[in-house]
Parts: structure tokens; C-alpha cells; sequence
């Protein structure tokens, strides 16, 4: 069966849930130090949501976090199996001490370093309980964003991986390589290691086989990842892929979606994970100078006749970065 591998080029950006906005950025921006670069809404529905996104200092592809803040709207999520568990950050070869240092002084839950797949790693959590995970890795030689207590020589540069909760590993398994064109690197007890190409740094996905956990739940809310996306260069590359993935039979995949920064589609994986395929040709830059990312609400063209009623509602955001950019 021919496989994807050739036009899917490694994780783009991840999607959770939270609480609120303000702690959002606070957590992402101050704590874990990644650049605040856009402040837009979820571009779905009737409810405005704010759809904040962090990533290095020139938010590429494979760097950028997002997340929608539910609090103010009241929705939340229920934590299982058949989602994205850990998101995984590289950060550089002997700089978990500082992080674990970090992590205490400023009172955030986090577990012990450890060692799997033979690169150290140190688990924390955000306030809203989405836990993730900073990986060791030499290699990552990809730009970072500098703070005032976050020098280079520590810095986030970006995804190490995501780590799937799966109650049933052979079906996944299935379509992560025979489809996406994935392969197995090595199992270490629960754990599986799959590498997209060369591998590395946000080119790898790991299962958790979890047979007991029951299912999570599958909408937007608070505390859990909604999906994970994956990089693809242009627009008919993206139709490629939905047209070999729904011509397979995975039928339930998603129109193209516009999404301002990028066109996707999604498709639920047989583990319960929703994974997306977003173009890389478009980008955050495209309504504010690249030195001005996330300096202020930005809104779609379609938004733009519910400006007034979205300015209103949404609680103010401060981004404590604002003339700190390097």
C-alpha cells in the first residue's frame, strides 16, 4: 500500500483545551518561554473562543502550541484514552536540571528526570492539568525564543513528539505506518516509538498502550488535547492526502477547512485521536509584520461583521512580551 511519508513532512502544531485566557498566556509565554504570537478566535461556531498560539521566535512550522481558553464558556473536556496524553518540547543536551529548578521555584507540578528511547526527559503539567514533557536532544539545532530567565543555551526550539493514549496499539499501528508512513523505532514497555523519515525532533509520535483507561472525551474543552496536526506543503498536496485517506476507507475525514493561516482536514484515527493535515504556504504573518506577532486580537474576514460583539465578550489579554521580542 503506498504510504504518505513522501508529502507529510513531521508534526505542524498541536491544539488543547484550557481554562483561562490570561493563565494561558502566562503559562506558555512566561513559564515554558515560548513567544506569544497570535491571539485570533476559533473560527468554528457561535460562541467566541479565543484561539491563542506560542512558538519560536519566528513561529515555524513544528514549534507552535495552541489553545482555545473554554473557561469563560464553561465547556470541559474529560481525560482518557484515545487522545494525544504528552506534548513533547526539545530543549537542549543538559539543561533538564535548570528546568527541574525552574519548575519548583515557580511552583509547577512536574515529575522526576527519566530516560526512555535514550534521551532524558521531565514530565510537568499546566495549571488546566495537560501534561507535557521536555525531551533532551542534541540535534535540535532549530531557532528558540530568549526571555529574561529562559537564556538560549536552556530554550524550548520546538515539538520532540506527541504520546497517544491507546486502548488497542494494532489498528493505530496500522495507520500510522502503513498509511501515513510512519515506522515502529523500538518499544519499551507500554510505549512505542514511531519515526516519520529521518526521525527526530517533530517527526516522532509514541503510543501508550493504556487497555484500561476508559475513553476520553472527543469536543473542544478544557483540559485535554483536541487534535495534532500534521505538516504538508500546499494545497494539493492536502487534497492528495484526503483523497487517499477516505479512497482507504477512512471515509469520516473532513471537508477542506479554511483556517486564515492555513487549509486542513481531519480525520479521526482508528485510536480515537483526531489528527489534521495543514498546509505550511500561508502562515501567522499575513495580517501583522512578523515583529508584531501577537500583539493584538486578529480576527478572519468572516469574523470581521462580529468584531464589536467579540471584542466585548472575550476577557482581556495581557502578553507580558510586548517590546521583549529578540
Amino acid at each position: 500500500m503506498e504510504n504518505l511519508s513522501s508529502i507529510i513532512h513531521g508534526i505542524h502544531h498541536v491544539t488543547a483545551g484550557v481554562e483561562g485566557a490570561q493563565e494561558d498566556v502566562d503559562f506558555f509565554a512566561t513559564i515554558v518561554g515560548q513567544r506569544f504570537v497570535k491571539q485570533t478566535v476559533l473560527m468554528d461556531g457561535d460562541v467566541p473562543i479565543y484561539h491563542l498560539y506560542y512558538g519560536n521566535r519566528k513561529a515555524e512550522i513544528g514549534t507552535v502550541m495552541t489553545s482555545f481558553p473554554y473557561k469563560q464558556a464553561g465547556v470541559y473536556g474529560r481525560r482518557g484514552s484515545g487522545q494525544v496524553k504528552i506534548t513533547g518540547y526539545t530543549v537542549p543536551e543538559g539543561s533538564l536540571d535548570f528546568w527541574l529548578n525552574r519548575f519548583e521555584t515557580k511552583n509547577i507540578r512536574h515529575g522526576a528526570i527519566e530516560e526512555r528511547f535514550g534521551q532524558k526527559r521531565l514530565s510537568f503539567f499546566h495549571p488546566c492539568g495537560l501534561e507535557f514533557e521536555l525531551v533532551e536532544d542534541g540535534n535540535d539545532k532549530r531557532d528558540c525564543f530568549e526571555t529574561d530567565e529562559i537564556s538560549e543555551s536552556v530554550a524550548v526550539r520546538g515539538f520532540h513528539s506527541v504520546t497517544m493514549s491507546i486502548r488497542e496499539v494494532d489498528e493505530q499501528m496500522r495507520f500510522f505506518t502503513d498509511v501515513l508512513g510512519f515506522r515502529l523505532k523500538g518499544q519499551e514497555g507500554p510505549y512505542y516509538q514511531l519515526e516519520l523519515n529521518e526521525g527526530g525532533a517533530a517527526r516522532t509520535v509514541i503510543f501508550k498502550h493504556e487497555p484500561d483507561v476508559p475513553q476520553g472525551s472527543w469536543i473542544n474543552g478544557a483540559g485535554i488535547v483536541h487534535h495534532v496536526a500534521f505538516a504538508v506543503d500546499t494545497d494539493e498536496e492536502l487534497k492528495k492526502i484526503r483523497h487517499h485517506i477516505s479512497g482507504i476507507g477512512y471515509t469520516d475525514i473532513s471537508d477542506i477547512k479554511d483556517r486564515h493561516y492555513f487549509h486542513s482536514c481531519y480525520v479521526r484515527s482508528p485510536g480515537g485521536i483526531l489528527c489534521e493535515f495543514t498546509t505550511s504556504d500561508i502562515g501567522l504573518a499575513i495580517d501583522e509584520a512578523e515583529q508584531d506577532l501577537g500583539s493584538t486580537l486578529m480576527l478572519p474576514p468572516w469574523k470581521l461583521d462580529e468584531k464589536e460583539q467579540i471584542f466585548n465578550y472575550l476577557e482581556p489579554v495581557v502578553n507580558p512580551q510586548i517590546a521583549k521580542v529578540k
